[in-house]
């Protein structure tokens, strides 16, 4: 296959990459729960997510968890987590309702280290309402009922459909790479003792297979 041919998005590529997206949310009906946990990204989108889920009553306590990556060092330099709670509080969250976790570099540490911060306060949540990229649901619900078994878990994310989220974004590349990345990731974790297992439907390994032959590997691990 041509450079130029593993450098174009198709329809094809796009209907495969929406399977992988509907395949990673989980379908959570949201209610309350003691605290909610949004974790860094590229994706502001989190930040305005968690802060509208405090205004609806659906957590009084929130925990912004991430450190600096590759993929954000430009845009929050301050650190993912640092910028997710100035973003909430310009849009109406206390600043007592907040707790910043800046340390984080992976899905792990994020839940890990926002345990350990809430303990610190004083605080053992019953539930915890995971706030995410709409595409990494699945991979922070694996993780968490691995690395912190006790809660009950309940994913959130900003309700966009696919569509408008790939435009939104303004990298349709980057966007199916990181689906992809984020799909191998719940199929491999959990054989490295990262993550519960997930099942993965034949038709998606399948989507996930073609993309991968097509080139959007860039946030593969090795």
């Amino acid at each position: 296959m041509s450079s130029s041919t593993r450098h174009t998005i198709t329809t094809t590529h796009k209907e495969q990459a929406r399977l992988i997206w509907d395949y990673h949310q989980m379908g959570h009906e949201l209610r309350p729960a003691d605290v909610a946990i949004g974790l860094g990204s590229h994706d502001l989108g989190v930040a305005a997510t968690t802060a509208r889920l405090y205004h609806q009553g659906l957590a009084k306590i929130i925990v912004f968890t991430g450190g600096t990556s590759p993929t954000t060092r430009n845009t929050f330099p301050r650190g993912e987590a640092v910028h997710y709670r100035e973003h909430a509080l310009t849009l109406g969250v206390p600043d007592h309702a907040i707790h910043t976790e800046p340390h984080a570099t992976n899905t792990g540490q994020n839940i890990t280290y926002s345990r350990e911060l809430l303990a610190q306060n004083g605080i053992e949540p019953h539930t915890v309402m995971l706030v995410t990229k709409p595409y990494m649901q699945r991979r922070a619900y694996a993780t968490t009922r691995h690395v912190w078994p006790g809660p009950e878990v309940i994913c959130a994310s900003e309700d966009l459909p696919w569509e408008n989220y790939l435009a939104g974004i303004g990298d349709e590349r980057l966007v199916v790479d990181m689906l992809v990345g984020d799909l191998q990731r719940v199929i491999e974790y959990p054989h490295l003792g990262y993550a519960i297992e997930q099942d993965v439907p034949n038709e998606i390994r399948n989507a996930y297979e073609a993309l991968v032959d097509a080139g959007f590997t860039s946030r593969l691990i090795t």
